[in-house]
């Protein structure tokens, strides 16, 4: 009896969820997907069965990463509140059947439309945008086989009205882009490959019957983003030939990102002297030939800039004064920059200057105070060595910014200035990089917990300060100025890696127990750090940053060992909210203790070892697959033979596939001839997210799409 009272005592005295405010249950369902809030959550009682139905929950449904969602609960869903749906946002979910998209048609009033990633044919493109009479916003990918021809006039029609289109192209071809005669913003991404699957060589001539003229006179913001070949370059120069011939006067975007040599040619030029004279730009990115060596930054005209990218660019540091920054007259708006791999940028002039010398702590402070609003800052793949000037290192300058966000810094760039010239990296406490064994010369001792390196270096460490008065950054990128990934896109894997950078060779442990104390941190990219001698800092990182969803980390301490691997087991027990994992590293051995301290890792959803001459251990894969019910990518690239990883990639698709529809598994040798066809397989928003290792801090201006 005295059991029942005390259990109904609780009961009268606890909280019941239903008693809340209509306000307050809104919120709480805003965090739960909407096929569970429609299928499930709305079925449990009346109140819930109303409020789940609410417009503030149906007028904008998400699926881009609901990864159990099927075909089956798309159909239902759209069903139950197609009608009420104004923004759907299907984006990445190449796990869904090409049919599943004809239920989108229940969605009448629908005025922004994501399709990319999803399979999507001429026909069923044409079939659905008929009845979409709303629509204003379109993202859908172009694939081979793709034929305007087929669109019907009711889908140009929709077309015609759309002011938004984002189109990512796998063939040569113009897209719906021709039918979209009101467009002010257009987004285009180009994975055209340079060969077929059987190898032979592509073009980049639009196919017949393509040769109808894009209609650019409304146009605001144009974007363009290559993937490595000559066709992608080519079908790019025949968007921009219309550009060339009338600039729109409303152009206040225009950005191409480009990797490699992308030539100027005539028409290009034309395009950008008259966007000099006609223009004022708030958002510019342009191919390092198109700047290299031009004037046309003194020439161009900005009203109020909230993007630049001048990544791998040779702009020097006084130009970037002179003819951007303009003296901080007009930069107080500018919320991203990206200055990767412009190793003179923070210098006065490059004509004779090496990309080693130090850095002039005046340019960067005539940076950080110009803009002072800065929320995305990438300065990576360049040497910026700071003086030995007192209260000049660039971490010191770096932290007046208050506003950050992401935050993207070689390693050289946050080292002690006095501690590298007090121990100069020449001799034994050099670590070694060169393969194969290594001969034991002595281990300095670090501590282990992070009150001890708190007290050791928190007193003189820049790096600690910097930290320390950035307590609101989600992203960081700490990475090597020389670093480069074994698996580069469309090529055979690197098999040898540069040294680090001098400078970087005392950076280790307490620099990256210095990180955590990034209380809000999500997501964290370390690569390249050689003086790891333990990974002690990366414990700290898993007991403090509790919010920590992506972790990426490459070439660690020696290269010829994992030294980190006990500290990295310990850290993995704590990351309850980590969804993303990419680990690179020679020589690492996934096994059974490796996937047991990751299994602690609950909410993982995709994981990524790149590992050359690395193991795994097949059982405690399958172990690890069977415990960790969210993981839907699992991409690993290592030294095993090529009968062990098909066994292993068929027994987890085998053993998993059913239960997760949107399962993405891929185990090949890192070393294989065929990488790169294998490569081309895997869904682009893994590759692009996490199976490639590259910067993603101000890549693109700031909610460039929804």
């Amino acid at each position: 009896q005295e059991v029942v009272s005390e259990e109904s005592e609780e009961e009268s005295n606890g909280v019941n969820l239903m008693e809340f405010s209509d306000e307050i249950l809104l919120h709480i369902l805003s965090y739960v997907p909407c096929t569970d809030l429609v299928l499930n959550v709305r079925r449990t009682c009346r109140k819930l069965a109303t409020l789940c139905l609410d417009k503030s929950l149906t007028h904008t449904v998400l699926l881009q990463k609901d990864y159990k969602v099927d075909k089956d609960k798309v159909k239902q869903l759209m069903r139950d509140i197609g009608k009420e749906i104004y923004q759907l946002n299907m984006a990445g979910c190449y796990w869904l059947p090409s049919s599943t998209i004809d239920h989108v048609t229940r969605c009448k009033n629908l005025v922004k439309l994501n399709l990319s990633g999803c399979h999507v044919t001429s026909l069923r493109l044409s079939k659905m945008l008929s009845t979409l009479q709303h629509l204003r916003s379109l993202a859908i990918d172009v694939n081979p086989g793709f034929d305007a021809s087929q669109l019907s006039s009711e889908c140009k029609a929709t077309l015609s009205r759309v002011s938004e289109l984002k189109q990512t192209l796998y063939t040569p071809s113009y897209g719906v882009v021709p039918c979209c005669t009101s467009l002010e913003k257009l987004l285009l991404y180009f994975e055209i490959l340079d060969r077929s699957r059987e190898g032979f060589m592509l073009s980049g001539q639009l196919m017949v019957g393509e040769s109808n003229v894009p209609h650019y006179q409304n146009l605001r913001i144009f974007y363009a983003r290559l993937a490595p070949g000559y066709v992608n370059q080519e079908v790019v120069r025949l968007y921009l030939a219309v550009l060339s011939d009338r600039t729109p006067e409303n152009l206040h975007a225009f950005l191409i990102s480009a990797p490699g040599s992308f030539a100027e040619t005539g028409a290009t030029k034309n395009l950008l002297d008259s966007m000099a004279r006609n223009v004022r730009l708030d958002a510019l990115q342009l191919p390092k030939a198109w700047i290299n060596g031009s004037g046309l930054l003194q020439h161009l005209k900005f009203n109020n800039p909230f993007y630049f990218s001048f990544s791998r660019c040779t702009l020097s540091g006084g130009h970037l004064i002179q003819r951007v920054i303009n003296g901080g007259k007009d930069l107080k708006s500018l919320t991203s920059l990206n200055l990767s791999g412009c190793v003179h940028c923070l210098a006065p002039e490059s004509l004779f200057r090496k990309a080693e010398d130090d850095i002039d702590s005046s340019i960067l402070e005539s940076l950080v105070v110009s803009c002072c609003n800065l929320r995305h800052l990438n300065l990576s793949a360049a040497h910026h060595h700071s003086s030995e000037s007192i209260g000049n290192h660039l971490c010191q300058l770096l932290s007046r910014l208050k506003h950050l966000l992401s935050l993207a810094l070689p390693v050289c760039s946050i080292t002690d200035v006095a501690a590298s010239v007090e121990k100069p990296p020449t001799t034994p406490n050099l670590v070694p990089q060169t393969f194969g064994r290594k001969v034991r010369i002595g281990i300095q001792t670090y501590p282990r917990n992070l009150g001890d390196q708190a007290n050791q270096k928190i007193e003189s460490s820049v790096f600690w300060a910097l930290m320390g008065s950035l307590r609101f950054l989600e992203t960081l990128e700490i990475i090597g100025s020389s670093f480069s990934s074994a698996m580069p896109r469309n090529e055979p894997a690197i098999r040898n890696s540069l040294p680090p950078c001098i400078r970087a060779q005392s950076v280790g442990d307490s620099e990256v127990a210095a990180i955590s104390q990034l209380t809000y941190l999500q997501s964290l990219t370390l690569a390249q750090l050689p003086n790891i001698l333990t990974g002690s800092g990366l414990v700290s990182i898993g007991l403090q940053c509790q919010h920590l969803r992506t972790l990426s980390l490459a070439n660690l301490g020696m290269m010829g060992k994992v030294v980190y691997m006990s500290a990295l087991m310990d850290m993995l027990k704590h990351c309850k909210c980590l969804r993303d994992l990419r680990l690179e590293q020679p020589y690492f051995c996934a096994g059974a203790q490796f996937f047991q301290a990751l299994s602690h890792c609950s909410s993982l959803q995709r994981l990524c070892i790149v590992s050359r001459s690395g193991t795994l251990q097949s059982d405690a894969v399958m172990s690890f697959m069977a415990s960790c019910l969210e993981v839907i990518m699992c991409h690993m690239f290592v030294g095993e033979s090529l009968t062990v990883c098909k066994n292993l990639q068929q027994s987890i698709v085998r053993s998993f596939q059913a239960e997760r529809p949107a399962l993405n598994v891929v185990i090949f040798p890192l070393l294989h001839e065929d990488l790169t066809e294998v490569i081309r397989d895997v869904p682009m928003r893994h590759l692009d997210e996490i199976t490639l290792f590259k910067s993603r801090v101000a890549e693109e201006p700031p909610n460039l799409w929804w």
